[in-house]
């Protein structure tokens, strides 16, 4: 139960929102076709879908249904995103944690795991190697205890942005930390950050129990619940929810991202700016419970299924997965990776090839180089961006809803794609990723009408390519 100071501490639409009898009533449904096509017609109008019409996405499991949506789902991440795919990187500030969850190798009773927080100059050599292989996006990962507070978070974002080398800089700094309170999130988001990721790991109340004892800070199912709606509160503009697929019927999780999606919708007029569906992997000294593990198939039919159900929500597809599952998804829902990460504390300096299991919360799928990464989304049509204009230029919050208006990737979205594209293909990219993206450049500006914004869009692709200017956004 929460104590009387903390439900003083909640936001003002603070209740347990997920009704699991419902929840599961849901999925017994039966649909035929006629049913399914209305479901898909509103997603495609852009509208979000119910925790009801989305529990019909995933009744609808023969093949041809499947199928059918799936290609729905590519329409629809075309209309919205373009063939856009946003670039960051994961950095791992400190591991302390004060929380036990079953299925994470930093849970405090592993005495495997090496714990460190990293001081100002290691934190500072973790960024500079970053910069110095090209990103521009990070997401600072914190682990639970009190000694991450909202001032040593702040104090971290402030240093990051600081720190420089030569063109390299870090633009935008998301944070996956502890749910703070209102004065918390002022804090943090006076220091300049991006989105604010909380993840509830299992909306499944009984699992979520099991996983996270209740004599641990993480234990408050509501606390965490209500914790992205303080942030907006706090004018965080932009939040991100998420679930751990593999502790619960996957099924079930889909429709409680669903109905928190609409709950922040309701009360705040947004969603979430970003959605994150992680899957269990293997973590030192944790034993994978079987019976809800998440296959690809059905990983694959999800997220097509969350695609469809939140048409404006960013989605997350982190190195968690293996290469071949990120290019085979990247179609059809996601708009974000990670790529050249490392979640070692101190791990794009100290370690080499391999992962260091004794320090990192679980084990990586897909630890290839950002170079190889950005070469084979070129390759397949796509076009890597590091953009951060948006949040820079107050388009966040309420205002990413835009995102689809006619004319607003072709105007903001492509050109700032292409700028720092091409910020990456001078500055750091190998002369095969160098070449693969001109050629996508050249293809890219070949689809924008004619006007005065694409000879803005070709003189500042010129200057980039000849000078020193950069961070040239629209």
């Amino acid at each position: 139960m929460l104590s009387l100071i903390d439900r003083r501490k909640l936001s003002r639409s603070a209740h347990d929102f997920i009704d699991e009898n419902r929840l599961h009533s849901l999925l017994d449904l039966r649909v035929g076709p006629e049913r399914l096509d209305d479901v898909i017609a509103k997603s495609m109008s852009k509208q979000p879908l119910s925790v009801d019409e989305t529990a019909v996405l995933l009744a609808a499991d023969r093949p041809e249904m499947v199928e059918k949506i799936y290609d729905a789902a590519r329409r629809l991440k075309q209309d919205v995103y373009g063939n856009r795919i946003v670039l960051f990187a994961p950095l791992y500030v400190g591991n302390e944690c004060t929380n036990d969850c079953q299925y994470c190798a930093f849970r405090r009773s592993n005495p495997d795991v090496v714990r460190r927080t990293l001081d100002e100059d290691e934190l500072r050599q973790q960024v500079l190697a970053l910069e110095r292989k090209g990103h521009k996006r990070l997401i600072l990962v914190f682990g639970e205890h009190p000694h991450y507070d909202a001032d040593f978070i702040a104090d971290c974002v402030r240093h990051v942005y600081a720190t420089r080398t030569g063109r390299g800089e870090i633009r935008r700094l998301n944070i996956n930390a502890a749910p703070l309170d209102h004065d918390g999130y002022r804090i943090v988001k006076e220091a300049g950050i991006g989105t604010y990721q909380i993840f509830q790991e299992t909306y499944h109340h009984d699992t979520y129990r099991r996983v996270h004892p209740a004599d641990t800070r993480k234990g408050n199912y509501l606390w965490r619940l209500d914790g992205v709606a303080r942030a907006m509160e706090a004018e965080c503009d932009d939040v991100g929810i998420g679930a751990l697929f593999g502790l619960y019927d996957w099924r079930f999780e889909v429709l409680g991202l669903v109905a928190h999606a609409l709950h922040l919708q309701k009360h705040y007029n947004v969603g979430p700016h970003t959605i994150s569906f992680p899957r269990l992997r293997p973590a030192l000294g944790v034993k994978l419970h079987e019976t809800h593990l998440v296959g690809d198939k059905d990983f694959k039919r999800l997220v097509a299924i969350i695609r469809l159900a939140v048409p404006y929500t960013g989605m997350i597809l982190t190195a968690r997965e293996p290469a071949e599952i990120r290019r085979a998804v990247l179609g059809f829902g996601v708009s974000q990776i990670d790529a050249g990460s490392r979640i070692e504390l101190g791990g794009y300096t100290e370690v080499g090839d391999a992962q260091v299991m004794e320090r990192e919360q679980f084990e990586l799928g897909d630890i290839r180089s950002l170079d190889v990464v950005m070469r084979e989304l070129l390759v397949d049509g796509y076009i890597p961006s590091f953009c951060t204009a948006c949040y820079r230029l107050g388009r966040t919050g309420e205002h990413f809803m835009e995102f689809a208006i006619p004319g607003f990737i072709r105007n903001f979205c492509t050109p700032n794609a292409l700028t720092t594209l091409m910020e990456y293909l001078v500055d750091y990219a190998s002369p095969e990723t160098r070449k693969a993206g001109e050629e996508a450049v050249r293809r890219e500006l070949e689809k924008l009408p004619e006007g005065e914004r694409k000879n803005q869009l070709r003189d500042r692709l010129r200057r980039i390519a000849e000078s020193d200017e950069r961070d040239l956004y629209f």
